[in-house]
């Protein structure tokens, strides 16, 4: 009997591998289709990463032919090769039932080739860029797209979320105040209209989806909001609680393009084996008075004095954070994000108590420019408060996106018909 035993594992163990491989490729991409796909952050080695449309703002919204670009910088300088793949996704975010022969034209899975080494910085590193459309691959359809990045390894390095869409309908919003006497000075509220005049749209409430953002910052936005009522082409949105925001307040920033020179943010600056550039310790904003301080919504701008070509030539500095500690975070985490870490929550990003000062601190490197950033809370019970520390506050300036959804009765994804954007700014009662 063991003689048998051992004759099948050695004829049949080959045949099972074989077929359990093929199974798992095969059936994989099944088991993932209804995951949802959010975006990975890098690891430490890779840093700056820039992803743009036609416009500055660092979340691409673009129309089929329109042109995205992304770059980031590798810091061990090693010239690594790295990989880039497509993915078309539903409203939800999860996998669409699309071929890559449906939503691409041309193949992904291709190495970027337009990268440089950076010249004459303490820090070296290897900056990449990739465009699309290019000689290879180009968009078919709109919709919710994710683009990943690999190594060599096949390893996932990270992903950000861009969407496409075309211009068929016409998308009017306006934001107001919160009529809620409980966040009467603390909410912002967006109100809208879509007009589908010239779209056939027989049922708007099952053919129709929104999602609305703030800042382009997606753990926030709203979804799965019905319109109130339409008045013949007219859907009409003019909800007060369903489509509110708390409204924050303006992000806190500083510039390092001068290596050298002090600003009203930095209080000194050391040359080490970087530079360290050390901000003044920041204040609670959470019990005064509102007051309108221009920012640009969590984004940042690589830039620099020392030399021309910002890609290559921007040094890397150490940038040192300091917060009072204060009863009120009790044994709550402390992190200082923006659009520069995609917003990470990660211990890279996790300010530390210094006895010696009383403060929170954190030493974080950056490429030069300038930069947003802001302070917040993650409770212990798993909830992140994005307000404890700056406040909330009605007349905070944002920007809104409205995405407007259509998926037809047989479709097998959703579409984007249309946008529409907003600006607190102009807020009303």
């Amino acid at each position: 009997m063991v003689s048998f035993l051992f004759t099948f594992a050695r004829y049949f163990a080959p045949i099972m591998q074989y077929f359990f491989k093929h199974f798992v490729l095969f059936f994989l991409p099944m088991l993932v289709l209804g995951q949802v796909m959010e975006e990975i952050n890098p690891a430490p080695h890779l840093k700056t990463i820039i992803f743009t449309g036609p416009t500055e703002d660092q979340f691409p919204i673009v129309t089929l032919n329109e042109r995205i670009t992304l770059t980031f910088d590798d810091l061990s300088a090693s010239e690594q090769d790295y990989y880039y793949r497509i993915v078309h996704c539903d409203y939800d975010w999860t996998p669409s039932q699309l071929l890559k022969s449906q939503y691409l034209e041309g193949v992904d899975n291709q190495r970027i080739i337009d990268y440089g080494n950076s010249l004459t910085t303490l820090q070296p590193y290897s900056n990449y860029r990739l465009t699309i459309p290019n000689n290879e691959v180009s968009l078919k359809v709109t919709g919710n797209y994710v683009l990943e990045i690999y190594n060599t390894d096949n390893e996932l390095q990270f992903s950000r979320r861009f969407v496409v869409y075309k211009n068929l309908i016409n998308v009017g919003g306006y934001v107001k105040r919160s009529r809620d006497f409980e966040f009467l000075n603390e909410k912002q509220v967006v109100q809208f209209t879509i007009n589908t005049a010239g779209f056939p749209v027989v049922n708007p409430k099952q053919e129709i989806k929104v999602a609305i953002l703030q800042n382009y910052f997606w753990p926030t936005a709203l979804y799965n909001i019905q319109p109130q009522f339409t008045i013949g082409n007219e859907l009409v949105y003019k909800y007060d609680q369903e489509t509110s925001f708390y409204g924050g307040n303006e992000f806190l920033n500083f510039d390092t393009k001068d290596l050298r020179a002090p600003t009203f943010a930095i209080s000194r600056i050391e040359l080490r084996e970087l530079y360290h550039h050390y901000l003044f310790t920041n204040d609670y904003r959470n019990n005064d008075e509102y007051t309108y301080f221009p920012d640009v919504n969590g984004d940042f701008v690589v830039r620099t004095l020392q030399g021309t070509d910002v890609s290559r030539e921007a040094e890397y500095t150490r940038v040192h954070f300091s917060l009072p500690y204060d009863p009120i975070l009790g044994l709550d985490n402390v992190y200082v994000f923006g659009k520069y870490n995609n917003f990470d929550l990660s211990d890279e990003n996790k300010m530390v108590y210094n006895e010696d000062t009383g403060n929170l601190e954190l030493e974080h490197l950056f490429k030069q420019g300038f930069y947003n950033y802001k302070y917040v809370v993650e409770k212990e019970d798993g909830t992140v408060d994005l307000n404890t520390v700056s406040g909330n506050f009605h007349f905070t300036e944002n920007n809104y996106l409205i995405l407007v959804y259509y998926r037809d009765f047989g479709e097998m994804y959703d579409s984007i018909i249309g946008i529409g954007t907003a600006n607190s700014r102009n807020i009303s009662n």
